[in-house]
């Protein structure tokens, strides 16, 4: 397959956020493809459930000759590797890293284990806006507006 770009979003509130998600970018670089650009590193408040940490998020754009679904699997095995705990009940917890998959270029995939672009992207100002440091004019292939306008659409909180 040829390359393609994604994004990938790091968060983390356990540990040292920083300096897993500075590990979560070195592992992406050697097993899922040539880290392009970061963005920022963005601080928020936990979304969907409460906790008492702050969440560091940040975007990279990776230039990767993986398919989505080995893509995932390699971004999985990285989060497992790195102490990743999944609440056994689906719930959303802090975590000491996580890596979502926000966009593959203008692809839409919706299966069981996978759905690009992410599918809560547009609703979620801790991912737009490292996407925005990157991408601000990456359009949604559904919501059919740019990275930057879903972002300012958003209610600020």
């Amino acid at each position: 397959m040829a390359e393609q770009e994604v994004v990938l979003l790091l968060g983390a509130d356990l540990g040292d956020p920083v300096r897993q998600c500075d590990a979560a970018q070195e592992r992406i670089g050697e097993h899922v493809g040539h880290v392009v650009a970061r963005s920022r590193d963005h601080w928020s408040k936990p979304w969907g459930f409460q906790a008492e940490t702050l969440f560091l998020n940040r975007a990279l754009l990776v230039s990767t000759p993986l398919e989505p679904a080995a893509m995932l699997a390699v971004c999985l095995d990285i989060e497992h590797h790195m102490g990743r705990q999944r609440d056994p009940d689906g719930r959303i917890v802090s975590r000491l890293i996580d890596i979502d998959i926000l966009l593959i270029g203008a692809s839409v995939i919706d299966t069981p284990g996978l759905v690009v672009p992410h599918p809560r992207l547009h609703l979620r100002r801790f991912a737009l806006a490292p996407l925005c440091d990157l991408l601000p004019d990456w359009e949604h292939p559904i919501e059919h507006r740019t990275a930057l306008a879903l972002l300012n659409a958003l209610p600020r909180t």
